[in-house]
């Protein structure tokens, strides 16, 4: 299954896509008596999924989709997670080592923009090379901590791309410098569409791409991951408890870097694509009030 958040008619709202519609789960609740979330957050913190799947077969789709705007699916995760050179072509594009377990950090809520939006980059005096990364990202469904890594599989909602920012020349200076060169606003988004675990059958088979003005700029396969996601799973359970909707981005086969006026893409085939424009921000003298 298909979700989204979609913007119709004024309203947003949760929604399962099927090939070129969107079928509202407004739509099914009405349809099967039902009473399913129509938020997506609050849908995968409900665990009804199996049941939104059998109630919701053989309903037909009513909104095509070029009649809605794709939405981020929510922008509220209780944490997002993001791994640091877990391909080797992305170690060896910055000249990095890759480190022996996985080298995480966190991306604020601030990070986040809504896909199909904008990028923008910082004022030139903060930062002047900044890459994209196209990823892969888990979604998780269940609360769970000190999961092994062969049931990592069993606590997580889905699948989703996402697009990574990263200040370079700042990251430069100084390793210790990372979670600031990771966390300007809009240096971070998902979506929009999840893709239910049910519907991976292999995960190590997925191609993630990131893709610069219409050219693919790289690609890698899962199974090149220095660290598996279901690995990942394990390894950041044993720090924390994780709650349905979190995210854990898996990292990027390698970064393009982006100017004003470029084009960005994260693809994982089988999952979905997420595009972004880029523009640059500038420095607006702070006021009271």
């Amino acid at each position: 299954m298909k979700l989204c958040t979609f913007e119709h008619a004024g309203a947003c709202a949760a929604g399962i896509v099927i090939e070129d519609r969107i079928l509202p789960l407004s739509s099914v609740n009405r349809k099967r008596g039902a009473n399913f979330p129509t938020e997506m957050l609050a849908l995968i913190e409900s665990g009804q999924i199996e049941a939104l799947q059998r109630l919701a077969a053989d309903i037909e789709a009513e909104i095509p989709i070029a009649e809605v705007r794709l939405r981020i699916p929510y922008n509220n995760p209780g944490k997002a997670w993001c791994i640091g050179l877990n391909y080797r072509s992305h170690a060896e594009d910055l000249n990095e080592k890759q480190p022996d377990e996985p080298g995480s950090f966190m991306k604020p809520r601030s990070c986040f923009f809504e896909p199909g939006g904008a990028v923008e980059l910082p004022p030139e005096e903060l930062t002047r090379e900044v890459d994209a990364e196209g990823e892969l990202a888990l979604v998780f469904g269940k609360r769970c901590r000190d999961v092994p890594i062969e049931r990592a599989a069993d606590v997580l909602f889905g699948y989703t791309t996402a697009l990574d920012m990263t200040a370079l020349d700042i990251l430069a200076k100084n390793t210790r410098y990372l979670q600031r060169a990771k966390s300007f606003d809009t240096f971070f988004t998902f979506g929009p569409v999840i893709v239910t675990a049910d519907e991976i059958d292999d995960v190590a088979s997925l191609e993630v791409a990131t893709v610069h003005n219409g050219e693919e700029f790289s690609k890698d396969s899962v199974r090149n991951m220095r660290h598996s996601p279901a690995k990942l799973v394990a390894f950041h359970s044993e720090v924390m408890t994780f709650e349905p909707g979190d995210i854990l981005s898996t990292g990027c086969p390698k970064g393009a870097r982006i100017q004003p006026g470029d084009t960005v893409e994260a693809r994982v085939a089988g999952v979905g694509r997420l595009r972004a424009s880029v523009s640059r921000r500038k420095k607006v003298p702070w006021t009271a009030g």
